[in-house]
């Protein structure tokens, strides 16, 4: 008998019928809505750290759509600038970070990754709250080369 998350279930390996639905980029430009509250943030990153937005942006499809699992809002990158580089995302040009020396590399330390993500942490702990039992939340991280290449 599926459970009342049915992502999960699939997962499990057990069958379901009909299939759970979501989408990759489940929240952005298509979204007026999405649109409207980027406005209202400022910056990417302020919209990525903003529990309020990120949770509204992430609500955003779940509630005109109906999926059956949510993708947490925010970005690979939080990750660089929670260690303190410098990340900006520039019109027409995308993620942008001025490139990482080695001697940088061997001096980054992750004493205030944990407090910089914080953001991000409550934003999960407030979806996990205001989804509707049977959505299951998505959460996603870039490969260490990946954001590697973008630090490089």
């Amino acid at each position: 008998m599926p459970g009342k998350r049915i992502m999960l279930d699939v997962l499990r390996g057990e069958p379901v019928f009909p299939p759970p639905i979501w989408m990759m980029r489940q929240a952005g430009r298509y979204l007026p809505e999405y649109r409207e509250t980027r406005k209202r943030a400022g910056s990417f990153l302020d919209l990525c750290y903003d529990p309020d937005l990120a949770v509204e942006v992430t609500l955003q499809p779940i509630e005109r759509f109906g999926f059956d699992a949510s993708i947490l809002f925010s970005d690979i990158l939080v990750v660089p600038n929670a260690l303190g580089r410098d990340v900006r995302f520039e019109e027409g040009r995308g993620p942008m970070l001025t490139p990482i020396s080695a001697s940088e590399i061997a001096g980054l330390t992750g004493d205030l990754f944990h407090v910089n993500l914080e953001p991000v942490y409550e934003t999960v702990r407030r979806l996990r709250a205001k989804l509707p039992d049977e959505t299951t939340l998505i959460g996603f991280c870039g490969a260490p080369w990946t954001v590697a290449t973008y630090m490089i």
